[in-house]
Parts: structure tokens; sequence; C-alpha cells
């Protein structure tokens, strides 16, 4: 019975996934999942993207958080069209929230929208959202022992940020060794190096999401595992 009732729940978070899909191509717009551990530095790093993006491509930005409007009030001040979603205890975003934030921003003006994922290692991971590509963060402060921890979260990545690698001389986190790990568990994932103090740092992160906003490339998307 058990398992019954969980592929019906993984189910009808499929259907609601492949309508987003059909929505988000019907507006020529890509969608990027963007997960990662409470504290890892997604919103950090969207801050440090955004600008970037702005010069090249139109965005826009859905922020899953358990409560508060922080994170949607920081990436308001980057410019970008943003809308909060609030799962008051949910530790993930579903598909059906995420259409209800897509429907909310003006997704005909916009050639990608980032989807800043509930700061979780596990869940959502296991939630197709409806988007053409997956972004795992880990901080040098969570340890480089993570990707062992939770192996799912970097196997299902298109690519990888390491981030706040500015404290890396004040911590134990081996980054050759992070490296090493994340590649076993995925050895096609691109790795990227970023630190809110350069944000030049996110020039090769930034340069993948215009590539991915390029209708020429679009076909060439992974499709959803």
């Amino acid at each position: 019975m058990i398992e019954v009732v969980r592929k019906s729940v993984f189910a009808l978070n499929d259907r609601a996934a492949e309508n987003n899909r059909a929505l988000l191509a019907e507006h020529g717009t890509v969608a990027v999942n963007i997960m990662g551990g409470d504290g890892c530095g997604k919103t950090a790093l969207l801050e440090c993207v955004l600008p970037l993006l702005r010069r090249q491509v139109r965005a826009g930005v859905i922020e899953g958080d358990i409560a508060t409007t922080r994170d949607a009030e920081r990436i308001a001040a980057c410019g970008v069209p943003v809308v909060q979603i609030l799962t008051e205890g949910g530790c993930h975003l579903t598909a059906t929230l995420v259409e209800q934030g897509l429907r909310r921003l003006p997704l005909g003006e916009l050639d990608v929208v980032l989807i800043e994922n509930v700061g979780n290692p596990v869940c959502p991971a296991n939630f197709d959202l409806g988007e053409q590509a997956r972004v795992s963060v880990l901080s040098v402060t969570e340890g480089d022992d993570k990707p062992a921890k939770y192996p799912h979260l970097f196997q299902v990545a298109d690519r990888v940020v390491i981030s706040k690698t500015d404290l890396l001389g004040a911590t134990d986190f081996d980054l050759e060794r992070a490296t090493r790990e994340i590649k076993i568990l995925n050895e096609g994932a691109t790795i990227d190096r970023v630190t809110r103090k350069d944000p030049a740092s996110a020039g090769s992160f930034a340069d993948w999401l215009v590539g991915l906003a390029d209708p020429l490339r679009v076909g060439s998307l992974r499709q959803p595992r």
C-alpha cells in the first residue's frame, strides 16, 4: 500500500511537471532548478549571476522558502521579476507550486526562469518541476563529505557549483576530494567555483545559462530524469 501511495504522489507531480514544460515551451522560456542545503549560498549565487545574465538575456526568478519573503526581496533588488513561493513547512517545491509561480511571471518577456528550491539536500532532487536543467550547490562551509552523504543531489545535476570558496582557508574543506567524489557520482557534470566576494567568478556559470536560453540549443537539453 505504501508503494502505491508513493507512486500516486509522484505521478501527480510528474503530470504537473509536463504541464509546466509545455507552458515554458509555449513561451520559448527555459527553466533551471537550483538545489542545495540550507545556507549553501543559492541566493548569493543568483545575486552574483543575475547582473551578468541581464547583459544578454531576460531572466526571472521563483523563490522557494518555508517562510518569509527575505530572499525574494534580495532578488528583487537585482532588478528582475521574482515570485516568492512559501511552502509553509514543505521541504521542497512541487511542480504544482511552480506552476503557480510561472503563471505569475511575465513568461512571454523572459528567456530563462531560475527556480531557487527550498534549502534541503534531499527532497528537491526527487521531484521534477518541469525544468530543462538542474544545478546543485555545495558550499565549503558544509564540508567535503556532502557528495558522499547526499549522492542523489549531485547525480541528477547538469551543473555543480561549489560556493563560498573565499572561505577555503578558514575551513578544512578538501576541494580536490569534493571534486573527485562529485565526478565519481556524475562524470558529465561541470563544476564551477564561485565566491560572492568576486562576482566575476560566476562568469562561466552565467555563460552556461545564456547558452541554455539560446533557442538553437534548447533541443539539446537533457530530458527529465
